[in-house]
C-alpha cells in the first residue's frame, strides 16, 4: 500500500538518485531528506516499495534506485509545476528573438539548445509530409556531373539535396526539368511526390535529354523527403552519461538514433513505458527515457520536440524548458488559433 510516508521516502530516492546516479540508503534519507523516520521503519518502507515494483536493489550495493515503474509513477503524481528556469527563459527567447529563420531553422534551434542546456541528446520530429506540399524547386548545376536541389514546402519548410550523375547532364536538361517539375507538381503533398513522377516521365523524356538520370534522381530525392524529418542533436553527450558507460548499451543507443522509423512508434516498441501528463508525453525503454512536447504550426501540421537520456534524468527542469521551446515554435508558426500555455 502506498502511504503516504512511503510515497515521501520514494520521492527523496528518486531525487537523489537523479543528483548523484547513486543507489540510495536508509542513512543519506535520514541525514540529507531529514526524515523523521527511524532507519528501520524507512528500511522496511523500501523493501515494501521494491516488492509493489517501484523500486530496484543493485548488485552493488545495499540501497535502492528507481525501477521504470517507479519514474512513470513520480512523473504523473510527484511533479511539480515543472516552471521553466528564468535564466534558461531568457537564453531560448533571446535565441529566437535574434534570428530571422523558417521553421526549419527554428526547430533545428530548439534542439541545439536543448542538448546544450540538458547535456542530453535532444530531436525533434518535424511536420508530417503529408500535411505539406511541395511549393517550388530550384536546382542548381555545380559542374557536369553534380547539382544542388533545394525543395521549398507551402509552410516554408526546404530540404537540399546533393545530386551526382554519373553521365554528363547539359545545362539546358536541368533548365527544362526544373520547369516542367514547377508546373506539373507545385501544390502536390510531399509524401505523394514519387507516385506523381510517374505521371510526368513522358513529359520529361520528350524535352529532356538525360531524362532517366534526371528522374531516377528526383524520385530518390521525393522518397527521402518524404520520409526524412527526424533531427538530433548532441548525439556525443550520451557518452558522458555513466548509464551509457556500457558500450553494448551505446551500440544499441545509436543505432537507434540512426533509424529514423523508431522515433515515430517509439511508443509501440517492446519493454516500453509511456505515460502523457498534462505537459509532456514521456516514454522508457529500458534505461532510456524519452520526454516529448507537440508543437503546431501552420493549417493542422504539427510535430514534436524531444529530450532523449538515461531514465535518471531531472524530469521537471527537461520538461519546463521543451515545453517553453515548443512553445516558442508554435508562437512563432502557429497561425491557426490561440498561443499555447507556456
Amino acid at each position: 500500500m502506498l502511504t503516504p510516508r512511503r510515497i515521501e521516502i520514494f520521492k527523496a530516492i528518486v531525487d537523489e538518485f537523479i543528483k548523484t546516479a547513486e543507489p540510495v540508503g536508509s542513512k543519506t534519507l535520514q541525514q540529507k531528506y531529514k526524515l523523521q523516520y527511524s532507519s528501520a521503519t524507512i528500511r522496511n518502507d523500501m523493501q515494501a516499495l521494491e516488492e509493489m515494483g517501484y523500486l530496484e536493489k543493485t548488485h552493488t550495493s545495499s540501497g535502492r534506485v528507481p525501477s521504470t515503474l517507479g519514474y512513470k509513477f513520480y512523473c504523473e503524481h510527484l511533479l511539480s509545476n515543472s516552471s521553466i528556469d528564468h535564466r534558461m527563459e531568457i537564453a531560448i527567447r533571446d535565441a529566437f528573438d535574434a534570428s530571422n529563420m523558417n521553421i526549419e531553422e527554428a526547430i533545428h534551434l530548439s534542439c541545439n539548445i536543448l542538448s546544450e542546456m540538458t547535456n542530453m541528446t535532444s530531436g525533434a520530429i518535424g511536420p508530417d509530409s503529408g500535411s505539406q506540399k511541395l511549393e517550388h524547386i530550384k536546382l542548381f548545376q555545380l559542374d557536369e556531373r553534380n547539382a544542388v536541389c533545394v525543395f521549398i514546402t507551402n509552410s516554408g519548410h526546404t530540404e537540399t539535396k546533393t545530386f551526382h550523375f554519373d553521365e554528363d547532364i547539359p545545362y539546358a536538361d536541368i533548365e527544362a526539368c526544373t520547369d516542367i517539375l514547377n508546373e506539373k507538381l507545385r501544390g502536390t503533398p510531399i509524401n505523394e511526390l514519387p507516385q506523381r513522377m510517374e505521371f510526368i516521365k513522358p513529359a520529361l523524356s520528350a524535352v529532356v535529354q538525360q531524362h532517366e538520370l534526371l528522374f531516377t534522381a528526383f524520385v530518390r530525392a521525393f522518397v527521402k523527403f518524404a520520409s526524412e524529418n527526424v533531427y538530433f542533436s548532441g548525439k556525443d553527450r550520451m557518452l558522458y552519461q555513466p548509464e551509457f558507460e556500457d558500450i553494448d548499451k551505446l551500440k544499441k543507443l545509436m543505432s537507434m538514433l540512426d533509424d529514423a522509423s523508431i522515433w515515430k512508434r517509439i511508443d509501440e516498441g517492446e519493454n516500453t513505458m509511456a505515460v502523457t501528463t498534462a505537459r509532456a508525453q514521456l516514454t522508457w525503454v529500458n534505461d532510456l527515457a524519452v520526454v516529448r512536447s507537440k508543437f503546431r504550426v501552420r493549417g493542422n501540421e504539427s510535430g514534436e520536440l524531444m529530450v532523449v537520456g538515461p531514465s535518471r534524468m531531472n524530469y521537471e527542469k527537461i520538461i519546463g524548458m521543451i515545453n517553453y521551446a515548443a512553445g516558442m515554435i508554435e508562437k512563432m508558426y502557429y497561425s491557426g488559433g490561440n498561443e499555447r500555455d507556456e
